[in-house]
Protein backbone atom coordinates (compact mmCIF):
# COMPACT_ATOMS: atom_id res chain seq x y z
CA UNK A 1 0.00 0.00 0.00
CA UNK A 2 1.11 3.47 -0.96
CA UNK A 3 1.08 6.10 1.14
CA UNK A 4 -0.98 8.22 -1.27
CA UNK A 5 -3.67 5.86 -0.63
CA UNK A 6 -3.17 5.58 3.18
CA UNK A 7 -3.51 9.15 3.92
CA UNK A 8 -7.20 9.26 1.88
CA UNK A 9 -8.69 6.66 4.65
CA UNK A 10 -10.65 8.40 7.69
CA UNK A 11 -9.00 6.90 10.79
CA UNK A 12 -11.11 5.77 13.37
CA UNK A 13 -10.89 5.36 17.54
CA UNK A 14 -12.64 1.49 18.00
CA UNK A 15 -12.91 3.00 21.65
CA UNK A 16 -15.08 5.50 21.31
CA UNK A 17 -16.08 4.98 17.43
CA UNK A 18 -15.24 8.84 16.70
CA UNK A 19 -13.17 9.74 13.47
CA UNK A 20 -9.75 11.05 14.67
CA UNK A 21 -9.37 12.57 11.02
CA UNK A 22 -6.93 11.46 7.95
CA UNK A 23 -3.04 10.67 8.49
CA UNK A 24 -0.98 13.77 7.02
CA UNK A 25 2.11 12.48 8.06
CA UNK A 26 4.40 8.76 9.08
CA UNK A 27 7.23 8.54 11.99
CA UNK A 28 10.06 6.33 10.32
CA UNK A 29 12.63 4.01 12.76
CA UNK A 30 15.76 6.15 11.50
CA UNK A 31 17.61 2.46 11.81
CA UNK A 32 15.20 -0.14 10.53
CA UNK A 33 13.35 1.80 8.32
CA UNK A 34 9.89 0.65 9.82
CA UNK A 35 7.51 3.03 10.11
CA UNK A 36 6.78 3.92 14.03
CA UNK A 37 3.68 6.02 13.87
CA UNK A 38 0.73 7.59 12.24
CA UNK A 39 0.44 11.48 12.63
CA UNK A 40 -2.90 12.94 12.20
CA UNK A 41 -3.95 16.53 12.70
CA UNK A 42 -5.35 17.40 16.25
CA UNK A 43 -8.68 19.64 16.59
CA UNK A 44 -9.18 22.77 15.22
CA UNK A 45 -9.18 25.88 17.83
CA UNK A 46 -12.05 28.57 18.09
CA UNK A 47 -14.91 26.78 16.10
CA UNK A 48 -12.45 25.72 13.02
CA UNK A 49 -11.06 29.22 12.08
CA UNK A 50 -7.33 28.32 13.06
CA UNK A 51 -5.68 25.26 12.28
CA UNK A 52 -4.61 23.00 15.03
CA UNK A 53 -1.70 23.20 17.28
CA UNK A 54 -1.98 19.53 18.44
CA UNK A 55 -1.25 16.26 16.45
CA UNK A 56 -2.72 12.81 17.27
CA UNK A 57 0.30 10.87 17.19
CA UNK A 58 -0.63 6.95 17.11
CA UNK A 59 1.88 4.03 17.24
CA UNK A 60 1.79 1.95 14.44
CA UNK A 61 1.09 -1.33 16.74
CA UNK A 62 -2.15 0.75 17.83
CA UNK A 63 -3.97 0.32 14.60
CA UNK A 64 -6.25 -2.85 14.33
CA UNK A 65 -6.74 -3.58 11.00
CA UNK A 66 -6.94 -1.46 7.44
CA UNK A 67 -9.59 -1.69 5.57
CA UNK A 68 -10.78 -0.13 2.25
CA UNK A 69 -12.18 2.88 3.64
CA UNK A 70 -11.00 3.39 6.63
CA UNK A 71 -8.15 2.29 9.39
CA UNK A 72 -9.27 1.53 12.66
CA UNK A 73 -6.83 2.17 15.69
CA UNK A 74 -7.07 1.38 19.67
CA UNK A 75 -6.18 3.92 21.64
CA UNK A 76 -7.13 6.85 24.75
CA UNK A 77 -7.06 9.73 22.35
CA UNK A 78 -5.97 11.86 25.16
CA UNK A 79 -2.82 9.67 25.71
CA UNK A 80 -1.45 10.40 21.86
CA UNK A 81 -2.68 14.03 21.63
CA UNK A 82 0.65 16.01 21.45
CA UNK A 83 1.94 19.64 20.62
CA UNK A 84 2.56 19.92 17.13
CA UNK A 85 5.86 19.67 16.04
CA UNK A 86 7.34 22.14 12.99
CA UNK A 87 10.05 20.27 11.00
CA UNK A 88 12.47 22.55 9.46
Amino acid sequence: MRFCELKQKDVINRCDCKKLGRICDLIFDECSGRICAIVIPGPFRLCGLLGPDQEYVIPWNKICQIGPDIILVEVCAEDVLSQRKIWH
